[in-house]
């Protein structure tokens, strides 16, 4: 199965990490034992149960797998999905658990999935069931502000968290943290401005981040900056559309190749994501749109300068790997990239930036989500005004002084204090080159170290283990 090729993809990269720390740092620093306690879920669970609809009992199975809680709550999305299973759900718990260490996010792993084909629901439908889901998980505190916070994932969104965190709040009537149960949801209803972009946006600056490095960069053998960078995007779903979309409109990249379930459309000049995005949305298909041909996954082995894999897990594996011909792959989905064919584009000199870190934009924002939760106030609602005053008395006195009129054009964007959006943003970027910088700094310090996924893989398993040490473990 798929889903236990991915799971054995994501263990055989946090073994290749641990050889590597015991080789570096002495196996008595961190032990086998050690090891497996870190690797392992902690806990999955599994929870069946009756929705009446349509006049019959309707029987589903969801999952909720804890991978870590060395730090509480623990994190991550509920995807909705016939494919959904146990190995597939524990894989991305394990995910959660390293992304979350390595962008120093205090959250542990989790994650979750309901067996459903959404399009057999209505909407209706589909907020009886979810209502339903959320009852059962709240029954084991597999839902809870402080011990387990789900989030979007793929068949979800905004709606379902929203009807989940409703659900939780009529279960719990007089906890005032009930909205913080969930992520991800409407601004509302205690969303956060920039949650929806999150990913994508967090991409873009993982990218910004590789760019700014020159001595990583010369490895590709690319030129510097991304304007002009021929882009290849698999999936134009929300993570793949908003970084083909800010990659394009902000930084002057060429998105040349979309691939989608029923084609891809190829415009070697650029791509017009605005459009395409709006076509689909409209169509419910990418046929039709200037560039449209047949072709589907062979597309990945098309000539460009950046791969960006943004739909499912194992697209790339060791029967294409050899054929891929981008110098630089950015994970943007959760494991992309099979273990195999990881050796494989190593060992041909292609760079991978992993995606515990490239598509962490997420759950970083919706970290800042919480907190807002938390503290049940908007980011920036307390310093906004008093920044646009500060900034604006600077301004008077350096026109005072100087007896000139401060440019119009300037003045404005001075004076204007940060929004929420702004802050969250700036915070995202902050995060993504931080860490880009972490990750690199360990890949360029020890010449053993092969790759950018296991130098991401070591920052976060040492991060664990150390809190493991400050718990006694």
């Amino acid at each position: 199965m798929a889903s236990d090729a991915f799971l054995n993809s994501i263990e055989g990269n946090f073994k290749k990490a641990t050889r590597y720390i015991q080789k570096i740092d002495g196996s008595e620093a961190f032990s086998e034992d050690l090891a497996n306690q870190i690797m392992l879920a902690n806990a999955t669970y599994v929870v069946r149960f009756g929705v009446r609809l349509r006049g019959t009992v309707h029987t589903f199975t969801g999952f909720r797998s804890v991978h870590s809680d060395h730090f509480e709550p623990v994190k991550g999305g509920i995807r909705y999905d016939l494919a959904v299973n146990q190995e597939e759900v524990e894989a991305l718990a394990a995910l959660m658990t390293y992304k979350c260490a390595l962008v120093e996010v205090p959250f542990g792993g989790s994650k979750g999935g309901l067996i459903i084909n959404i399009k057999e629901w209505s909407e209706e439908e589909l907020e009886r069931i979810t209502r339903r889901f959320t009852q059962e998980l709240a029954k084991r505190d597999l839902i809870h502000p402080s011990q387990n916070v789900p989030a979007p994932d793929v068949g979800t969104g905004e709606r379902e968290m929203a009807w989940m965190a409703d659900e939780y709040r009529r279960l719990n009537p007089t906890d005032l943290n009930a909205w913080a149960c969930v992520t991800g949801k409407p601004v509302n209803k205690g969303g956060i401005s920039g949650r929806t972009e999150a990913t994508g946006r967090g991409v873009k600056f993982a990218l910004k981040a590789f760019f700014q490095n020159g001595n990583d960069v010369k490895k590709t053998g690319l030129t510097p900056g991304l304007k002009g960078k021929r882009i290849i995007v698999q999936g134009l779903g929300n993570v793949g559309y908003y970084a083909a979309k800010f990659l394009s409109n902000e930084d002057g990249a060429k998105v040349t190749h979309v691939i989608e379930r029923d084609g891809s459309i190829v415009n070697h000049k650029g791509i017009d994501i605005l459009s395409l995005k709006k076509h689909l949305l409209v169509k419910g298909t990418i046929k039709g749109f200037n560039g449209f041909i047949e072709a589907g996954a062979e597309i990945l082995e098309e000539e460009a300068d950046i791969l960006i894999p943004a739909a499912m897990e194992l697209v790339i594996n060791e029967e294409n790997a050899n054929r891929i011909k981008v110098p630089l792959i950015v994970e943007a989905a959760n494991g992309p990239v099979s273990s195999s064919a990881d050796e494989i584009l190593n060992k041909r000199g292609v760079i991978i930036i992993p995606d515990l870190y490239a598509n962490a934009g997420g759950v970083t924002v919706s970290y800042f989500e919480w907190i807002k939760n938390l503290s049940r106030i908007r980011l920036g609602r307390l310093q906004r005004r008093a920044q646009e005053n500060q900034v604006s008395a600077i301004i008077s006195g350096i026109e005072r002084i100087t007896g000139k009129e401060f440019p119009s054009e300037f003045k404005s964007k001075s004076i204007q204090g940060l929004s929420e959006l702004d802050l969250v943003r700036s915070g995202l970027e902050d995060t993504m080159i931080e860490t880009y910088n972490v990750i690199s700094n360990v890949w360029n310090s020890n010449k053993k170290i092969p790759d950018l996924r296991t130098a991401a893989m070591i920052v976060s398993i040492k991060r664990i283990a150390q809190s493991y040490g400050s718990l006694g473990i």
